[in-house]
């Protein structure tokens, strides 16, 4: 699946898609109806398929896989397929925002801690007076449980507010998996994972100053400020292994071809 180029990481399509082709296919999607997702791929996305089939099918059914790190950028660059540019749920929370403005999509907002998808629906809407917020809820406190009477009241809430465009801030892995098991009863059409999107545009988290996010150091100023991410970044250099692999063996195949 999927609507554009891309390329493989360690068996992980990321689509070659800059923002405006992005917003562009959010638009045709949601005309289109039925229901259809965007993907942040990140480095933590690549290695987590690496050790869950489920996570792994659940990035092959969806229709666009955006790159959202340095790190993925760096990876298709070193296979041979570079990227055009990094597309981030963080930054992407406005420009869809804006959309849904222009275009009188109806937004809803899933997720982060108690009220703040309520304050970001205010701040949103304060920056784009023509978007309709059509409703708001923080989830349940475990993102991790994606079934069950709990979840099915959240979806039919989003679906009785007639959602066109789902936006859901769960901890990465379990927002992806949550929108597999349940956007279909949501009715939403296009549904996309922002992660901590909800709580920077909230002022809850401070994201990383610009300079750094230009030099691809994003990841370090939130290892800094959350310490405890640290075993996450471990993976880092493991992945680095594995794409330096997957392109030797690709040149090796080549050659003996």
């Amino acid at each position: 699946m999927g609507i554009f180029e891309s390329v493989d990481i360690l068996g992980v399509r990321v689509d070659d898609v800059s923002w405006d082709e992005m917003l562009a296919a959010i638009t045709h999607l949601v005309k289109k109806g039925g229901t259809h997702r965007v993907a942040t791929v990140n480095t933590e996305y690549i290695m987590a398929a690496q050790r869950d089939p489920e996570f792994a099918c659940i990035l092959r059914h969806t229709e666009i896989n955006v790159p959202d790190s340095a790190g993925v950028l760096a990876a298709a660059w070193w296979l041979g397929h570079p990227l055009r540019e990094r597309v981030t749920g963080s930054d992407g929370i406005y420009r869809i925002a804006e959309l849904c403005a222009m275009h009188h999509f109806r937004l809803f907002l899933l997720g982060a801690g108690p009220n703040v998808a309520a304050r970001v629906a205010d701040i949103l809407a304060a920056r784009y007076p023509d978007l309709i917020v059509c409703g708001t809820h923080p989830g349940l406190a475990d993102a991790s449980v994606v079934t069950g009477a709990e979840n099915d009241a959240v979806a039919e809430q989003i679906r009785l507010a007639d959602s066109d465009v789902l936006l859901i801030a769960y901890p990465q892995i379990p927002q992806e998996k949550w929108l597999s098991h349940n956007q279909a009863k949501t009715g939403a059409p296009v549904a996309m994972g922002v992660g901590a999107a909800f709580d920077f545009v909230a002022g809850v988290q401070k994201r990383a100053p610009r300079w750094l996010q230009r030099l691809g150091l994003e990841w370090l100023y939130r290892l800094i400020r959350e310490p405890q991410r640290w075993k996450r970044m471990l993976a880092l250099p493991y992945a680095a292994w594995l794409v330096f692999w997957q392109r030797f063996t690709k040149d090796r195949i080549k050659d003996e071809t």
